[in-house]
């Protein structure tokens, strides 16, 4: 009889002879319910199918146990882990935010709306602000018109979340990324 020792982690299932009840109930490898064994009958069991022994509910009375493949099981939880990951990763958004000036040229104008837009077809929010420095601060106006030029920009990319607002001495908008994008 084959023996596989598994290093029992705190997510590992007790499997084979690491199972310490005298009686379980066997679930077959398709679920079938194959009765109430003890356990060397159950070890035996699984090892004619080229199987394991696993210990699923050790609260119940008798213990259930299920004849399977050890390792593609955890093989399976593993993967099911990793995609869980994978969609909770997607879901979160990271925010990045590009500062502007008020008297921002043509070409870096062009070069940031080019930035935001890989950002956006990534799924990222984008925080755009306008900082204001000294007299700057009397022509608030000039900021305001920055950022909305930058959004009517980016109009097929991304919907405002946030219209732009004035905080201290600088001006922030919120983009977020279209979700009937093409």
């Amino acid at each position: 009889m084959e023996v596989l020792v598994i290093a029992n982690g705190k997510n590992d299932l007790p499997i084979n002879e690491q199972i310490r009840a005298k009686e379980v109930l066997v679930v077959g490898p398709k679920g079938e319910q194959v009765g109430v064994k003890n356990i060397k009958d159950a070890l035996t069991l699984a090892s004619y199918a080229n199987l394991d022994l696993v210990l699923i509910s050790p609260n119940a009375n008798p213990p259930v146990c299920k004849v399977m493949d050890y390792n593609k099981f955890r093989y399976e939880k593993q993967k099911k882990q990793k995609e869980a990951l994978k969609k909770q990763k997607a879901s979160r958004s990271e925010l990045k935010e590009f500062r502007l000036s008020p008297t921002i040229d043509v070409g870096d104008f062009e070069t940031k709306l080019r930035n935001v837009i890989k950002y956006l077809e990534k799924g990222d929010r984008i925080k755009v602000s306008v900082r204001f420095r000294g007299r700057q601060m009397a022509h608030t106006e000039l900021g305001e018109e920055v950022l909305m030029r930058f959004s009517s920009k980016l109009e097929e990319y991304a919907d405002i979340q946030e219209k732009p607002k004035l905080e201290g001495r600088q001006m922030t908008m919120l983009l977020v990324p279209k979700k009937d994008k093409k």
